[in-house]
């Protein structure tokens, strides 16, 4: 039950990775892609139904640390009290920011609102990053290069699904954003390995070597203009350095502190367990369905269509 507790934190964490790295991409993308307020509205129409929803992971996986894993919840938070405080503080901002845009009138509120949107997604893009690359190596030059990581990622995800979901010049932009990410993505990724144990699992060699792997493959197919498959490789790549990630800490999620030392009870996880089985089909029902609903690439507003009839699945 421990070890299956384990996994699904992992699961919760992997699919926030995966579908904040794009929110936190095009956050930090739109002021530079968008060169007028119709192809700023452009691109953040490309999460405005999603970006919200996403969010839910985050607080899932926190809730499920909390109740399965006490002692392992109460030492990440109270090792990492600034970071993890300045995370939720970017978010704030960046949530309030996404809101307020839409209500504004005058183009010098608007343009705080982007400083607002950028900023609230370049702090947790980064600091997520530089949280586990302590928590693997418990050294300030780890936490860096985690975090430059994890900001380059973000921002290749982000620019690979801008391509995927729009038309016009923003696609254009977005695509040659993503060549200029990926040079940055790949010597950071390698930079990156020895966080992993020379003793570790060879599995979790395997996912870190695929995730590199598919961050190429991105690069590649983002440059054969091959979006769908593209956004599929850097999505499939976030999740395997995820499952690296959390192979690496399966011994010992925090230093010192074991997975049966940090667990609750057998009865507390039996009734979590129900609980998930419960609930979890249905929030991944939900969010599949709203992926389905706004799955059009989008124009820019006056343009000749507002959204396009095409899908933006994989293969375009």
């Amino acid at each position: 039950m421990i070890d299956l507790w384990f996994v699904i934190i992992a699961f919760l964490w992997t699919g926030y990775f995966v579908l904040e790295g794009f929110d936190f991409g095009v956050g930090m993308l739109s002021p530079f892609l968008g060169r007028n307020e119709g192809q700023r509205k452009q691109i953040l129409q490309t999460i405005g139904p999603v970006w919200d929803g996403n969010e839910v992971w985050l607080i899932t996986a926190v809730g499920a640390m909390f109740a399965a894993f006490p002692a392992w919840y109460a030492g990440f938070l109270s090792s990492f009290y600034l970071p993890l405080t300045l995370v939720l503080a970017g978010l704030i901002v960046r949530g309030v920011a996404l809101e307020w845009r839409g209500k504004l009138e005058h183009s010098a509120d608007r343009a705080w609102a982007d400083v607002g949107i950028a900023a609230g997604s370049a702090l947790p893009a980064f600091l997520w990053g530089a949280v586990f690359g302590d928590v693997l190596l418990d050294s300030g030059v780890a936490a860096l290069v985690g975090g430059a990581f994890s900001l380059a990622v973000c921002l290749l995800h982000g620019a690979v699904f801008l391509a995927l979901r729009t038309e016009g010049v923003v696609r254009r932009r977005a695509r040659a954003a993503a060549m200029g990410a990926i040079v940055a993505v790949i010597p950071l990724a390698i930079v990156a390995l020895p966080s992993i144990p020379r003793e570790g699992d060879a599995a979790v060699w395997i996912a870190a070597g695929g995730a590199m792997a598919l961050l190429a493959a991105g690069g590649s197919l983002i440059w054969r203009r091959r979006e769908g498959w593209a956004f599929a490789a850097t999505a499939g790549a976030i999740a395997l350095a995820s499952a690296a990630l959390f192979g690496t800490l399966a011994g010992a999620p925090l230093p010192g502190l074991t997975l049966a030392e940090a667990a609750s009870g057998p009865y507390t996880l039996n009734v979590l367990t129900w609980i998930g089985l419960a609930v979890l089909p249905f929030v991944l029902g939900y969010q599949g369905w709203t992926y389905w609903v706004f799955r059009k690439r989008i124009s820019a507003p006056g343009g000749a269509a507002q959204v396009q009839g095409a899908q933006a699945g994989i293969g375009q």
